[in-house]
């Protein structure tokens, strides 16, 4: 089954949400789990979230991705900064526990100075506390563009992450194709290599979903600037490629291309699977 969604707004909650995915045609979506400048979050709903893992079982919805917010920085030089990602985190982590089958995915952070070896470390150190529980929501680290300080542009600073936190099967990571190919991994030209190098690297059974985003910006750019499937530097082609790999193609694809309404992203969402191979 092809898993193809997209980023929407959860401010009016799960059910909502789910049913504004449906009626763009896609079976899977991402969400900001709070708002994406702050740290609040409004009370768990106990009826909305039963209504909406109702609708996700009637409807087939796939594996939904929760997106942390960016104000978090795991690996931040202050620690009152970083107490508070772990706070946050955890939270996020309680409440997706009520909605089976969902992912957890978060930006690993900027080291602000302290090098990267600090930033891995301080960032395995937050992955750890989180495993210390039960909680069987997966733990995605995204792949970054390298912009300024941030960590995880590289595949091997992924790995030294999850090994620091001690290899737990619930640590995965999600790809992000503007930000894999704004940090030098050419998926346009060498897909294959790129995908045994992050396998050597990482294994690809950590993989866990892609974030779907063209680039405004040319190869290794080490920028962060998302466009509209088709219309970047990556180019419709190469999307045909990756949503057809087969090391890729049953994995939750969720579209961040900037799109004014849904009916933008319900059109990427029918181009794409016109690209997709049966």
């Amino acid at each position: 089954m092809f898993i193809i969604g997209c980023h929407l707004s959860n401010s009016k909650g799960y059910l909502k949400t789910g049913s504004d995915a449906l009626s763009i045609g896609a079976n899977t979506f991402q969400f900001f789990t709070r708002n994406p400048r702050g740290g609040a979050a409004k009370p768990v709903d106990k009826a909305d979230v039963d209504a909406y893992n109702e609708l996700a079982s009637l409807n087939n919805i796939g594996p939904v991705i929760a997106h942390a917010p960016y104000t978090m920085n795991p690996c931040a030089a202050t620690e009152s900064l970083r107490e508070f990602s772990l706070e946050t985190m955890r939270d996020d982590l309680y409440r997706l526990s009520m909605i089976p089958g969902s992912l957890y995915n978060f930006h690993p952070g900027s080291h602000v100075g302290q090098g990267v070896d600090a930033g891995i470390e301080l960032i395995a150190e937050t992955v750890s506390k989180l495993l210390e529980t039960d909680n069987p929501t997966p733990i995605l680290l995204e792949t970054m563009a390298g912009k300024g300080s941030e960590v995880g542009s590289r595949f091997e600073e992924l790995r030294r992450i999850i090994d620091l936190a001690g290899g737990d099967s619930r640590i995965g990571v999600t790809l992000d194709t503007c930000h894999v190919y704004d940090a030098g991994y050419d998926i346009v030209g060498n897909l294959d290599g790129v995908l045994d190098e992050f396998d050597k690297a990482i294994g690809l059974d950590r993989l866990r979903a892609i974030h779907l985003n063209d680039s405004k910006n040319p190869f290794c750019s080490h920028k962060d600037r998302h466009e509209k499937i088709g219309s970047g530097s990556i180019g419709l082609e190469a999307f045909g490629r990756i949503i057809n790999h087969p090391a890729l193609r049953e994995l939750p694809f969720c579209l961040e291309t900037p799109q004014e309404d849904l009916s933008g992203w319900g059109a990427e969402i029918e181009l794409l699977k016109s690209l997709r191979n049966s």
